[in-house]
């Protein structure tokens, strides 16, 4: 059966790897990516299958109540997959308003299209953030939603739009938390991504208080594995867990990239964590619910951030654009500028 798919923030991150993968693996499908093309949105990141007669892109936003009715009826669209979001917690506590539009009004404009053009599947890609924190044990999809910040506030709030969706309308509805996601193409505003290509300038990277923030990590490639095989084998109304137990330290992980470049520990600027209380500890989850249905993590988290590194060496003609723009400069001049002064 041929299905088309709406892929939303397909211009994105993990919503650019997940359009690439989906082409590759479902030969008999069709992709419209949908991309508001904001500061994290590139279409550089779609070049590999941007000629595909099966892809389309097409530029506008969640929250455009018509241009979304429009692309549901003429591309005649069966699967949604959400990855639309303001998705950045430095930047969220810089402007929650602007999340607000993307992350839950523009998740009610996505689902009422859905119900009114009668889509097969409507799959919401969320974050372990939603969780909270935790000092111990793992979190399960039935555990209460407790976020912390402005964007996981938000991610909580798009979630319970999807929810009620299910439950009033049956509209057959899928929810991915997913833990930290990275890889090729990240826009640099993430651990990984922000401190490597820092470090490749020259620059010191800051470490958030005493770096002792424990994080989940799983490789994009398996996060998007992860996502599809929901989106063909998951049950309507459920949520399922993304993850790879992977767990490292902030610190860890940039100790780590100062090895993989051969650099010194002096390139770590220790800083007053900007977030404060809102900076969670630690995120794990349970992931059986997901690996029940066939899915597991394939690449290990020392080939794929040796992988990670590597591409970012080789591909400084994608980043350097980004953090030399005007849009990139102000962000780490607002967020970062009274932290790291001369480093800037």
């Amino acid at each position: 059966m041929t299905n088309t798919l709406l892929i939303t923030g397909g211009a994105g991150f993990i919503g650019s790897h997940f359009t690439k993968y989906w082409i590759a693996t479902h030969l008999q499908d069709r992709v419209v990516a949908l991309d508001a093309l904001t500061y994290a949105g590139n279409t550089a990141n779609l070049a590999e299958v941007w000629n595909d007669p099966r892809f389309r892109f097409i530029p506008g936003r969640i929250q455009d109540q018509a241009s979304v009715e429009w692309i549901f009826k003429t591309e005649k669209i069966t699967r949604v997959v959400n990855f639309a979001a303001e998705s950045h917690n430095d930047r969220s506590l810089l402007d929650p308003g602007a999340l607000i539009q993307t992350n839950v009004y523009g998740v009610s404009v996505l689902l009422e299209a859905a119900r009114k053009f009668g889509v097969e599947r409507f799959l919401h890609v969320s974050t372990d953030e939603v969780y909270g924190t935790t000092d111990t044990g793992v979190f399960k999809e039935d555990d209460p939603l407790l976020p912390n910040t402005p964007y996981s506030a938000g991610k909580a709030g798009g979630e319970m739009v999807v929810r009620a969706h299910h439950v009033a309308y049956g509209i057959p509805t899928l929810v991915t938390r997913g833990g930290n996601t990275f890889g090729p193409n990240q826009y640099p505003e993430k651990l990984i991504s922000f401190s490597l290509t820092r470090l490749l300038q020259g620059k010191k990277i800051p470490l958030y208080g005493d770096g002792s923030q424990r994080r989940e990590w799983i490789a994009v490639r398996d996060h998007c594995a992860g996502i599809a095989t929901v989106l063909e084998k998951g049950e309507p109304g459920q949520i399922y867990n993304v993850g790879d137990h992977n767990e490292r330290t902030n610190l860890w992980i940039m100790q780590r990239l100062l090895s993989e470049l051969g650099m010194d520990e002096r390139l770590i600027k220790r800083i007053e964590d900007p977030r404060g209380g809102a900076h969670d500890r630690r995120y794990s989850m349970d992931t059986a619910k997901l690996q029940r249905m066939g899915w597991k993590p394939e690449r290990s988290f020392d080939e794929a951030l040796s992988a990670t590194v590597r591409w970012y060496r080789e591909n400084e003609s994608w980043w350097r654009p980004i953090v030399e723009s005007e849009d990139y400069q102000t962000f780490v001049r607002r967020f970062y500028g009274r932290y790291l002064g001369e480093d800037l």
